[in-house]
């Protein structure tokens, strides 16, 4: 399978929602709590992801797309959104989101997606990055390890409905294209 990958636009909201939804479902059951995942429905979640598409840069929303022009996978970067986990020295992105649908998962569309939306935040000037994980979501923790994320020993926890949930957080430097100078001065 091909996949393309474009920045997202405004009329990609609810597929992006549905692949949210579904991507919890599957990917979570056992870890959240039940009654919360059967309770998910896109159509909650478009809001958010009506106002996300519209942000301007550094903010960036990005979809693997098929020949069929279906969404794999997206990926949703930006500016660190907590001082407490931007690097001291280095301007510092944020993974906030990657998901790929399941019925396209291991297919590539994560990976595609994740890269470019990489891209984009070395773009923007960052040289570091963050993402959080759920510490018992052991595929997701695999993905990131092997795209080059190491876990730095910070857990926190995340409450859902009530529900604690420890996360950990993830980092890793992001380098420039080789022969290309990165300005950090707005960072």
């Amino acid at each position: 399978m091909r996949w393309t990958v474009r920045a997202a636009r405004p009329d990609d909201a609810a597929a992006i929602a549905r692949i949210y939804v579904a991507s919890w479902q599957r990917a979570y059951r056992g870890i959240v709590d039940d009654a919360v995942l059967d309770r998910m429905l896109p159509e909650s979640r478009l809001p958010n992801w009506q106002r996300k598409l519209v942000l301007p840069e550094p903010s960036g929303v990005f979809v693997s797309v098929d020949e069929e022009g279906r969404i794999g996978a997206y990926c949703a970067v930006d500016e660190v959104r907590e001082a407490d986990d931007a690097h001291p020295d280095l301007g510092t992105g944020e993974l906030e989101a990657i998901y790929a649908d399941p019925e396209f998962q291991g297919t590539g569309a994560g990976h595609e997606v994740h890269e470019h939306a990489l891209r984009h935040l070395v773009g923007q000037g960052f040289r570091y990055a963050v993402l959080w994980v759920l510490q018992d979501d052991e595929s997701s923790r695999g993905f990131c390890e092997a795209h080059g994320w190491r876990h730095d020993g910070v857990v926190d926890r995340f409450e859902l409905e009530g529900q604690q949930l420890p996360e950990v957080r993830y980092a890793r430097f992001l380098s420039p294209p080789r022969g290309r100078q990165i300005s950090t001065a707005r960072r």
